[in-house]
């Protein structure tokens, strides 16, 4: 501390506390040698703390042993104090600038791309354009222009009707939307049938133009004529463009297959991690731990091109469902899903629910009958 220049200092402090038989005297002492001390507090007959200015700490030190004072350090405020911590801890310091530096330059980089379509449009085609255009993880945002890119994939791909791109923090986001093709339509002056567009069991027939060649409890499939396009007596027919409804009762089943018991995952408490840093194609490994669980929860989080893996032990307990809720439960899901299919016209007028089991699995059956209307216009 001597090859310190404390004048440099002049606006530090230290707090002493002083242990003295007589600490007045010692005090006295100080004020005599031009020592500048304040905040003085007595603790008892022979303790005193005081401020003091860092500067003269040396000339304090010299008094204490010569009058035989112990003199305690037990505050320390002002800037030297901060200049003294950054001398001995440089290596550190140092670590911390370089480490902060590497994180900023590789924020400068699309660690990830995440492309969000619909469900006729594929993700993988829209990497596999990225990556004609160069674009793929590890690409430098300032060479990465969105607008010139949503520009490019519209032009490319005719199945993308909007798209938009934006960098959010290391994650290059695409949001697409597909071009959906309109139904084919006949024009009113067009001459056409009306055709069954599935199966069913017709149960009541409305024509406003044509001829009807279905009756109630007719059994008619796909692509059968329920309407013909033409009217008139037999001798005098003429085309038309057939209009009408044709409402049938229709028929659509699920089957699934579930599981008697259900399995409850419980967590031990042991867990391990993996943390790698991702530079492009290489992968620098910071800490690596085996992997002794034989089950596990995996969760993994990207900081940028830092990963984190960790693994957390669990152990599955086997234990066995309540029948009646698993069929319920089972049969509502079926429903859902037959229901999605279904327009607001569509009348469902019966659900038929009928199961079997077999060793450790029970087979759910659901028939959903509904009336709706099956007739669409053909040329």
């Amino acid at each position: 501390m001597s090859k310190i220049n404390l004048n440099k200092y002049k606006n530090s402090f230290v707090t002493l506390e002083i242990h003295s038989l007589i600490p007045e005297k010692f005090i006295n002492l100080l004020w005599k040698n031009n020592i500048y001390v304040k905040n003085i507090k007595k603790k008892n007959i022979t303790t005193v703390v005081l401020e003091v200015n860092f500067k003269d700490y040396f000339k304090i030190d010299d008094i204490s042993k010569k009058t035989g004072t112990k003199v305690k350090i037990i505050k320390r405020n002002g800037i030297a104090f901060f200049f003294l911590k950054i001398r001995k801890r440089r290596a550190l310091i140092f670590g911390i600038l370089i480490f902060a530096l590497i994180i900023y330059y590789l924020s400068t980089f699309i660690w990830k791309i995440d492309i969000e379509t619909e469900k006729n449009l594929s993700p993988y085609e829209i990497r596999r354009k990225l990556i004609s255009y160069g674009i793929k993880e590890g690409v430098n945002k300032k060479n990465l222009d969105v607008y010139s890119l949503e520009e490019k994939l519209l032009d490319d791909n005719n199945n993308i009707m909007w798209i938009r791109a934006r960098i959010e923090g290391a994650t290059l986001k695409i949001t697409a939307s597909e071009r959906r093709i309109p139904p084919e339509t006949v024009a009113e002056d067009e001459t056409c049938d009306l055709v069954a567009r599935c199966d069913g069991e017709v149960v009541r027939v409305y024509t406003v133009s044509g001829t009807a060649i279905v009756k109630n409890g007719d059994i008619v499939k796909k692509g059968d004529i329920l309407v013909k396009g033409e009217q008139g007596k037999e001798h005098n027919l003429y085309p038309v463009h057939a209009k009408g409804n044709v409402i049938a009762r229709t028929f659509h089943e699920e089957i699934k297959d579930v599981k008697k018991y259900k399995i409850k995952r419980e967590r031990t408490g042991k867990i391990i991690k993996n943390i790698y840093i991702k530079l492009g194609n290489k992968v620098l490994t910071i800490k690596k731990s085996v992997n002794n669980f034989s089950k596990y929860d995996k969760i993994e989080n990207n900081k940028g091109p830092i990963i984190i893996e960790e693994f957390y032990e669990v152990k599955e307990k086997k234990y066995d469902a309540d029948k009646k809720e698993l069929i319920d439960n089972t049969s509502k899901e079926i429903i859902n899903k037959i229901s999605l299919n279904f327009n607001k016209s569509v009348n469902i007028v019966d659900k038929i629910i009928d199961y079997k089991e077999e060793n450790d699995t029970i087979t759910v059956r659901v028939l959903v009958v509904a009336e709706e209307n099956i007739a669409e216009a053909k040329k």
